[in-house]
């Protein structure tokens, strides 16, 4: 970056610190293209990019304030967009460790499920049961299921009591067992993803 470009960049954050609208685009049209082509390197998926990319600019935008205009912004932007891949492989890795835990038991403790595509399934028909709860218990079954999130910490980030969290994942259970009693194999499934 010549001096040019840096005192450019200089000014347009001393004017984002000051809450301008107009230097935060400017900044946007600047970058975001090089940070989503940053972020696809990694990630392979457009839309994945593509909510990285919004992510990492809400946080300059809530952050502003502390923006150090004698820093280089570009190492900034793309710190807090690396950060923001591992995180989202992270938790991509947390909610797929399931998946690969049950393929690898059902392979050793149950020979008679030979096929992957079988067993995906039945994970795709416990996916599509989880999905058509209603929408709080959704989010607060994924929440404690699949993220493995505490019953007080799901509490405090929804702001509602622990025994409404209690209630909603007893709710959810009930339901999804109900829809999975009938198949031995995916009373197997439910009963290694959630009461194991």
């Amino acid at each position: 970056m010549d001096l040019d470009d840096f005192q450019i960049e200089q000014n347009l954050v001393d004017s984002l610190r000051k809450n301008s609208p107009e230097a935060f685009e400017s900044l946007f049209d600047r970058y975001s293209q090089r940070l989503y082509h940053f972020a696809f390197s990694f990630l392979k998926s457009g839309s994945e990019s593509e909510e990285i990319v919004q992510d990492v600019f809400l946080k300059i935008w809530e952050n502003r304030v502390s923006l150090k205009s004698d820093k280089s912004f570009k190492s900034y932007l793309f710190t807090i967009a690396f950060n923001a891949i591992k995180k989202h492989f992270n938790k991509k890795m947390k909610e797929d460790k399931y998946k690969h835990d049950l393929i690898e038991w059902l392979g050793q403790e149950h020979p008679g499920v030979e096929s992957k595509i079988e067993f995906e399934k039945l994970v795709e028909k416990l996916d599509s049961l989880i999905d058509q709860f209603p929408e709080r218990r959704k989010i607060i079954f994924l929440k404690r299921k699949k993220e493995g999130r505490s019953i007080d910490e799901i509490a405090t980030e929804l702001n509602i009591s622990p025994k409404t969290v209690k209630n909603q994942i007893t709710e959810g259970m009930k339901s999804l067992k109900k829809s999975f009693e009938d198949d031995n194999l995916s009373a197997l499934l439910f009963y290694f993803l959630f009461i194991s």
